[in-house]
């Protein structure tokens, strides 16, 4: 394996474990119905972060790092979303 190909493996598999956690904490909330626990600035602080970070894998030229951040900006936005329904619905 040369380095190119294992640099490559372990960025889309380090990619696909995190995208796989924030959407787990998104699911829980969720499925849990309550978004009291969790603190808006996780949320709004990992989307300025992404979109950073994206802004920054541009004009790098990381293919891998360009995915996972759009990924990551848009499932923080999700998580945003959702934690924004379960509030109304709770009256919180």
């Amino acid at each position: 394996m040369t380095r190119d190909t294992l640099s490559l493996w372990i960025g889309w598999t380090s990619t696909v474990v995190l995208l796989a956690t924030l959407l787990a904490q998104i699911y829980r909330q969720w499925r849990i119905g309550k978004a009291d626990e969790v603190s808006p600035a996780l949320f709004v602080g990992q989307c300025i972060a992404s979109a950073g970070f994206l802004t920054y894998s541009v004009l790098v030229g990381s293919v891998v790092f360009i995915v996972s951040n759009a990924l990551i900006l848009a499932i923080a936005l999700a998580g945003e979303v959702v934690r924004r329904i379960l509030m109304r619905r709770t009256g919180k």
